[in-house]
């Protein structure tokens, strides 16, 4: 169905590197192109599509196409609709039209137009926990959640349980809702593709009830089930819920979801060929796709204030991950603290191993590698993407001015590939604070500490201001504005990153 899958941590997405080893794998293999599925979330978009443009670089014909399925909110997001269980029948049918000896364009026209003709909606009767973490939020006894996410999100609306055949009319109810502005348009006479997905918790005949009540109400309605997908599909750990998945069909796409496969988890499986058909991937070539640490030029001094700078970073990072997974537990999965503390553990064991560069330009560049191979998830392809640009006006000189232009530059990037804006309750608020301050270091006579610190108060500041912003962007934007009353925990780390620099810098 698929020829590779890209793995990241826990409800992260996976690192760009990884996904260029796979697009590089494929390739090699003989590949006559390559077509991402990605869901719609800020950090598979970013690293997915940072991976494209390097991949492309390299001569490779690479696609990418973003699915959007969830059809929890009543009002458009700057975010767009999340990508959820809908996002297994595009890989069916792409992976059906690839074996039919389809060409990459056509598969791309036609899973784009089968991606806006899904809707997905999510119940369930218990939150999930990240491993070593808390529950993502908490449902009474008698409670359950509508229009969750598939990272242990919070959903749209809570309310009493009910009996399977009034939870689905519910969920049927509220996606196809004319109001709704993520609806599925969906009329008596429709031909859908029902998919009842598991979302880890549930047992079979709980789901198997659940599968009867959602075709009797389709039935009801007068829309025609041709196929009914029921499993686990696409899980969120151990979350006792379930999700509705309808893609309006035609004969093509009925047939394509019924081609043979052998992928093991799909439902009527056909028997694997007698001959293996895998193929033998070539290794890399010597240092391709490596990360390029470079060895250390310029005085030793220099050398010693970076590796102590970054020392400082590190331990910060480090003391603030439960503070971090706590204040993530309301506007995403609760996983911040454990994706910054990843991040200073590879540079704590980078920095044992190599000396940090002493030319600042090569210094970020070599972070940003760092980050965007170890960290993961959106933060890891931010702070790359900022670290990366930031790291160009520093290549003719690091004078004071320099800095200011290379904080410009990396949150110009962040901007451009991330969509979010001042305001709209990210990192990027305590970055843009502290950007304004920097500007003072274009003003002769300019002192770097003074300013710093004008900067890392202004961070601080607008960290803790996010606490009264209504999410524009990211994760946090799904969930309702009365349930963020915390800062952004995105925000909260890059202020502490700055203040743990400006440290740094005054010992």
């Amino acid at each position: 169905m698929l020829t590779g899958v890209v793995a990241g941590a826990v409800f992260t997405s996976p690192a760009v590197g990884s996904i260029l080893a796979a697009i590089r794998a494929v390739t090699q293999a003989g590949a006559a192109g390559t077509l991402l599925i990605v869901k719609n979330y800020t950090g598979d978009r970013l690293n997915f599509g940072l991976a494209l443009e390097r991949a492309r670089v390299e001569g490779a014909d690479v696609r990418m196409v973003v699915v959007g399925d969830d059809s929890a909110f009543a009002a458009p997001k700057k975010a767009g609709r999340r990508g959820l269980c809908g996002t297994i029948l595009v890989h069916k049918v792409a992976g059906a039209l690839a074996e039919a000896g389809a060409g990459l364009d056509e598969i791309v026209e036609k899973v784009s137009a089968a991606t806006k003709a899904m809707g997905t909606l999510g119940l369930s009767l218990s939150p999930c926990s990240v491993p070593g973490s808390k529950p993502t939020f908490h449902l009474a006894d008698d409670e359950m959640e509508l229009g969750l996410g598939i990272h242990g999100e919070a959903g749209v609306r809570r309310m009493k349980v009910l009996p399977a055949d009034e939870a689905v009319e519910t969920m049927l109810a509220h996606m196809t809702d004319p109001s709704n502005a993520s609806r599925l348009p969906l009329s008596a006479g429709a031909f859908v593709v029902l998919v009842v997905n598991n979302l880890g918790g549930l047992s079979c005949l709980e789901l198997g009830i659940v599968a009867g009540a959602a075709i009797r109400r389709l039935e009801s309605r007068g829309v025609r089930v041709t196929r009914a997908l029921v499993g686990s599909f696409m899980t969120a750990l151990e979350m006792a819920g379930v999700s509705l998945t309808l893609m309006l069909v035609d004969e093509e796409l009925v047939r394509l979801i019924d081609a043979d496969t052998t992928a093991m988890a799909w439902p009527k499986v056909a028997a694997a060929p007698a001959t293996s058909r895998r193929q033998e991937v070539p290794a890399p070539k010597e240092g391709q796709w490596t990360t390029q640490h470079g060895t250390s030029t310029g005085p030793g001094a220099a050398r010693a204030q970076a590796q102590k700078v970054l020392e400082g970073v590190c331990s910060t990072l480090l003391a603030m991950e439960d503070q971090l997974n706590e204040l993530d537990r309301a506007a995403g999965d609760g996983d911040c603290g454990h994706t910054h503390a990843r991040a200073a553990r590879a540079i704590q064991e980078w920095v044992r191993t190599w000396p940090p560069p002493a030319a600042p330009a090569q210094l970020l560049s070599t972070l940003a590698d760092l980050l965007l191979e170890k960290m993961g998830g959106s933060s890891g392809v931010l702070y790359g993407l900022f670290l990366t640009a930031a790291a160009r006006p520093l290549l003719n000189g690091n004078d004071l001015p320099k800095w200011a232009d290379a904080m410009d530059a990396g949150i110009e990037a962040m901007q451009r590939y991330g969509g979010a804006a001042p305001g709209d309750r990210t990192m990027l608020d305590s970055l843009y604070a502290a950007a304004q301050a920097l500007q003072s270091l274009r003003s002769p006579g300019a002192n770097l500490l003074s300013v710093l610190a004008t900067a890392v108060q202004s961070a601080e500041a607008a960290a803790e201001a996010t606490r009264h912003m209504v999410a524009g962007a990211g994760r946090a934007s799904y969930i309702s504005s009365a349930q963020l009353l915390q800062p952004d925990p995105g925000a909260v780390a890059v202020a502490a990153v700055l203040r743990a620099v400006l440290e740094g810098l005054r010992s």
